[in-house]
């Protein structure tokens, strides 16, 4: 088993460390967001133009890897980084949830993630150092994010699974808050002062996570490495069986995956393009959108926990499966918002802004039905012994859809906006079919519990 989170509660019924927990990855999200806010614009306008793309390092070899399709534009390029960094920084969490289980133990591999990544925001602020900067923060995210959801998981006792839910339902509202800030502190220094002063100001807060993740210590579970156990025992069929249901959840959330992601990525890139950003003070930065969704994931927790704590005590809660579907379709619908601004322009030929306000608004709400639930379902049935590991795996969904989105988004400039948007908005809603069709069967074959070996 899993070391025991330490006793006492200390917020609204949820031990203390889930505030330290919470608080940590406030501004990792901060780091996080404020600097993807940055990314796309950054390439497009500035890295990928003559009298800088020479001088990255390793730049042309990447150029040269994603040309073997045959020349693209520098959109396309700007997409496929861009879809391949979010894959990647979503793919390294199983690999560091291995090394924690089975070597670093949680606490350090978390330590050890949050310095890789203060290095690479810090080489973010040169352009010389931009593929360097990108590889430290895939690297360092690899052993931060997964240990610290797993932990999240490991403060609740096995049988307290709607606590266990409201947990991390309070665990990634409260770090969108840093998702909220970062953009609009980034982009704002980004505005003022250049891009690299955004990218600067990044690293400087990864620094603080760090600060207080290790302030916490005594508060959070001991996540010493288990190798002797994990060399020992086998996964008995019934877990197994388990471990392939949750695999097959995680893989449909690849769906709403795309097409969220492709609003930090083309999204930003259309709002700059074609949407009306003018106020009597003056032009809005585009890189403010990037809060737009965080903030709305913020306020929309409380309501929709409430709501679910209504429907329980009726009888009528959506099972996570459902949940998880339900999050899929909001996804789907949410993109259509950016296709119906596309095929409706001002006199100006610019849309309003209310219609990529709505789209990351409900990409902001979708986001709680689906990936929390998910975190929650993996932490409550994965086996005990890899947990970690497990709750690695469910960032594979989110590196498929980095890939996905990437490479879609690279024939952005080949398509109609509203065509663009509609394809997007496609990936959301098959999501939520999917669900529809067969979410009841998974739900039941994941309903008897799971004992460990």
């Amino acid at each position: 088993m899993a070391a025991a989170a330490p006793a006492g509660k200390g917020f609204f019924g949820h031990p203390r460390g889930l505030l330290y927990l919470a608080f940590t990855e406030v501004w990792e999200r901060f780091s996080y967001y404020g600097m993807t806010a940055l990314l796309g614009l950054y390439m497009v306008e500035q890295l990928l133009l003559p009298g800088h793309a020479e001088h990255v390092a390793g730049l042309a070899a990447l150029r040269h890897l994603f040309e073997l399709r045959g020349p693209i534009s520098n959109q396309a390029f700007a997409s496929l980084i861009f879809g391949w960094y979010t894959g990647l920084v979503y793919f390294t969490p199983v690999l560091g949830g291995l090394i924690a289980d089975r070597l670093l133990g949680a606490r350090r591999a978390v330590v050890l993630g949050a310095l890789l990544m203060t290095a690479g925001h810090v080489a973010m602020a040169f352009d010389a150092s931009f593929v360097a900067a990108l590889a430290l923060l895939i690297a360092g995210s690899g052993f931060l994010k997964g240990n610290i959801a797993a932990q999240v998981g490991q403060l609740y006792p096995e049988a307290a699974e709607s606590l266990r839910a409201q947990g991390f339902t309070i665990f990634s509202a409260a770090i969108n808050i840093g998702s909220v800030m970062g953009p609009l502190a980034c982009g704002a220094l980004a505005e003022a002062y250049g891009w690299h002063a955004g990218f600067g100001c990044a690293g400087a807060l990864m620094i603080l996570a760090l600060l207080i993740y290790l302030a916490g210590q005594r508060h959070l579970p001991a996540g010493r490495p288990r190798r002797e156990r994990a060399g020992r025992e086998a996964l008995t069929a019934a877990e197994r069986k388990r471990v392939g249901l949750l695999a097959l959840l995680i893989a449909l959330t690849v769906l709403p995956g795309v097409a969220y992601t492709m609003i930090w990525n083309i999204g930003l890139l259309w709002i700059d393009q074609h949407v009306d950003l003018g106020t009597p003070l003056g032009a809005v930065p585009v890189s403010w959108f990037n809060s737009v969704d965080s903030f709305f994931s913020v306020i929309a927790a409380p309501p929709i926990v409430a709501l679910w704590r209504w429907q329980a005590r009726r009888g009528r809660e959506p099972g996570d499966v459902a949940k998880i579907g339900i999050g899929s379709a909001l996804t789907g619908a949410s993109a259509l918002f950016m296709s119906a601004g596309a095929l409706l322009p001002g006199p100006d030929g610019r849309a309003a802004v209310y219609w990529p306000l709505a789209c990351f608004a409900g990409m902001g709400i979708a986001f709680l039905y689906y990936w929390p639930v998910l975190l929650a379902l993996v932490s409550q049935k994965a086996p005990r012994r890899i947990e970690a590991t497990m709750i690695g795996c469910t960032y594979f969904a989110l590196f498929g859809a980095g890939l996905v989105m990437g490479w879609v988004g690279s024939f952005y400039a080949e398509m109609d906006p509203a065509s663009f948007w509609a394809v997007d908005a496609g990936f959301g809603l098959a999501g939520g079919l999917i669900v529809l069709l067969f979410g009841r069967r998974i739900q039941r074959a994941l309903a008897p519990p799971i004992v460990d070996g």
